[in-house]
C-alpha cells in the first residue's frame, strides 16, 4: 500500500518547448527537464509502471514472495 497522501488517476501534460521538456501535472507539478533527464525519467516511469502492474495482478495470490 502506498504511503503517499494523494494518488492521481490522470496523466501529466508533457510538451517540448525550446529544446526542453515541460511537465505539468496534478498537485501543482510544474517542472522543466533537459532532454536527457526527460528520457531517463520516462524509462524509469515505464519500468516502475510495469512493476506496479505486476504487483497489482499478483496481489491476490498467496504465493508472492515476502519483502524484507
Amino acid at each position: 500500500m502506498t504511503t503517499k497522501d494523494n494518488v492521481y488517476d490522470e496523466p501529466s501534460e508533457v510538451n517540448a518547448v525550446d529544446g526542453f521538456v515541460e511537465v505539468d501535472g496534478p498537485d501543482a507539478v510544474d517542472v522543466t527537464l533537459t532532454v536527457e533527464a526527460a528520457e531517463e525519467t520516462s524509462e524509469r516511469l515505464l519500468s516502475q509502471a510495469f512493476n506496479a502492474r505486476g504487483q497489482r495482478r499478483l496481489k491476490r495470490y498467496p504465493h508472492r514472495p515476502e519483502r524484507d
